[in-house]
């Protein structure tokens, strides 16, 4: 399997994505594909004991990088030799399995959208990241793809969220909600409760299992598998759920230096502080997953350091062999209202 890297994309390029990279060799099994400017990615290269190129690593040049100030939906065609654009042609040529960048999200999408493009029959593609909660982890999907939905978007973006978590999760039958102000049908604006009709009958015929809607604490206290909202609210949700982790975490970690008594006693939970740092750690998942678009294409942080890439690679790696986008497309006759649209 070979996974392709935009190699200038993010806070950390390239050395970040090249670290990724060498370990994801190392440890994955896989080839990789730098795209970016050679000479940048052969310095990094150096700098960390490689005087030549390692095996299963090619470097695919690329002139250009496109910029956080660059237009998002312009920018992939203003500079078609960036290394974003000129990553996803070659995934669309069949060079690689996935491709991988922690360059602008709305450049992503948007030239994800038009070079690599949607499933057939999919209206929006959708952002698809892995949120900790009480059971473990759940698919938050959107999280900013799609930022005005449709009850049809929602309708999709819950099959594609429970194909994902059945495939990246392993959970056999997830459990999906629609994310509202309160769980009773009535709630909610005319998308939530149109969308809830639709997911209602999607679970009637057999095909989802929606459990119906759920406000935002108790997606995190009490926890479903998947949960689906338009682009704009589950943006402000992923943020408010990052905001919180890290204000907690600070906050127990004054507490657990403020005295020799409480270092003692952080010394004696070490290990299990190391594990709940881990849950909240977004460098833990590496990446968000496009959903939606017909090859496998994954939107790194874009502060992603090494190990955060590995990851992010990962991750790439699982979609590609568990075949989601095929899951997606087998399935796209129930996910549409107008069964003869294409």
């Amino acid at each position: 399997m070979k996974i392709i890297v935009d190699a200038m994309g993010g806070d950390n390029a390239p050395q970040a994505p090249v670290e990724g990279a060498l370990r994801a060799i190392e440890t994955l099994g896989i080839e990789i594909t730098l795209v970016g400017q050679t000479e940048e990615i052969r310095s990094c290269l150096e700098g960390l004991g490689h005087k030549t190129i390692p095996q299963g690593l090619e470097i695919s040049q690329a002139s250009q990088v496109i910029q956080i100030e660059d237009n998002p939906a312009r920018a992939f065609k203003e500079k078609p030799d960036s290394s974003m654009t000129v990553g996803l042609h070659l995934l669309k040529e069949g060079k690689g399995d996935a491709f991988v960048s922690a360059g602008s999200t709305g450049a992503l999408l948007s030239a994800a959208t038009l070079i690599i493009k949607r499933i057939r029959g999919i209206r929006r593609a959708a952002l698809a990241p892995v949120v900790p909660n009480a059971k473990g982890n759940m698919v938050l999907i959107d999280c900013g793809a799609t930022a005005e939905g449709t009850a049809e978007y929602l309708l999709q973006f819950a099959y594609m969220g429970a194909y994902y978590a059945k495939r990246f999760l392993g959970i056999s039958e997830p459990q999906v909600a629609l994310l509202n102000i309160g769980a009773e049908p009535s709630k909610g604006m005319d998308l939530q409760k149109e969308a809830y009709a639709l997911l209602t009958q999607a679970h009637e015929e057999g095909r989802l299992h929606f459990v119906g809607n759920i406000e935002g604490r108790e997606a995190i206290s009490q926890g479903v598998d998947v949960l689906v909202t338009d682009g704009f609210t589950g943006n402000i949700f992923l943020k408010t759920v990052e905001g919180a982790a890290s204000l907690f975490g600070n906050a127990l970690k004054e507490m657990l230096l403020s005295s020799v008594k409480n270092k003692m006693a952080a010394l004696m939970l070490k290990n299990s502080i190391g594990e709940f740092k881990k849950k909240f750690d977004p460098n833990e998942v590496g990446g968000t997953a496009l959903l939606g678009i017909s090859q496998p294409v994954i939107k790194a942080h874009g502060s992603s350091n090494g190990y955060a890439f590995f990851n992010a690679i990962r991750q790439a790696k699982v979609v590609a062999q568990e075949n989601i986008v095929e899951d997606i497309a087998a399935n796209v006759a129930y996910m549409r209202l107008n069964q003869k649209e294409g």
